[in-house]
This record gives C-alpha cells, sequence and structure tokens, in this order.
C-alpha cells in the first residue's frame, strides 16, 4: 500500500465508525423517545418532566455515549492549541458548547422569549464553531 492509499484508508474508516455511531445514537434516542410514550415508562410526574425535558437529557446523554464511542474508536483525539489559547480536548470542546448553549438559550428565554427553535439554531453553529476553532 503505497502512502497516497493510507489517507484515504483512514478517512473512509472515520467516516464509517461516525456513521455507525450516529445510526446507534438515533437507535438510542428513539428507543429511549417511543419507551417515554408507553405505558410501561417511570412515572415521572414528582419532577414535572415534560417532553421537551425528556428529549433534552436523551439528548445529552446520547452526546456523552457519541463521545465515548468516538474514543473507544479513535483514542486521545489529540489536544489542541485553539482561538482560546490553551490546549482542549474533544471532551473539553464538547463541555464548552454544552455550557456555552446553556448560557445562549437562557439569554434567548431572558431577551427574546420562550420560542427556542431559533435558539437551538444559534447553540448548534456555536458549537460547530468551539469544535472548529477552540
Amino acid at each position: 500500500m503505497n502512502t497516497v492509499d493510507k489517507p484515504m484508508s483512514r478517512a473512509s474508516n472515520i467516516v464509517r465508525t461516525l456513521g455507525w455511531t450516529l445510526l446507534l445514537l438515533l437507535l438510542m434516542g428513539s428507543g429511549l423517545y417511543f419507551w417515554f410514550q408507553s405505558e410501561s415508562a417511570p412515572n415521572l410526574a414528582w419532577m414535572a418532566w415534560t417532553k421537551p425535558t425528556a428529549i433534552f437529557f436523551i439528548t445529552i446523554f446520547c452526546l456523552l455515549i457519541g463521545m465515548c464511542l468516538w474514543e473507544a474508536f479513535s483514542p486521545g483525539g489529540g489536544p489542541r492549541m485553539g482561538i482560546l489559547r490553551f490546549e482542549t480536548t474533544r471532551g473539553d470542546r464538547l463541555f464548552l458548547s454544552l455550557l456555552g448553549s446553556a448560557f445562549i438559550n437562557l439569554a434567548w428565554l431572558g431577551l427574546v422569549g420562550p420560542d427556542l427553535w431559533k435558539a437551538l439554531g444559534v447553540s448548534v453553529l456555536y458549537a460547530l464553531l468551539v469544535f472548529s476553532f477552540v
């Protein structure tokens, strides 16, 4: 195998791994969602859980599982120096994305109102920027 084939092979392995990971996360998330819709779901009324709250926590859970799988298939991830001038790993960038998204949504609630769909878009854009530049 020459040196030209190695990057393509590595890239195809990464894409395949990410595809399987996303499929697994989608199946887990949909399974949890449908479980919460069934009669056998736990009674969480004492916590005043709503569907959006359950979806939020399922999403966080799936992100953490996805990061664990990513780390298992591609260990280390190479800490890098970003625009904040300190080394960050994938886990650090996920934490910064989640923390920033929480503040974006809280600010949106306070300044704009309860329609959070646009805030979700801003949060996803923020997360993409954090994973790209931090």
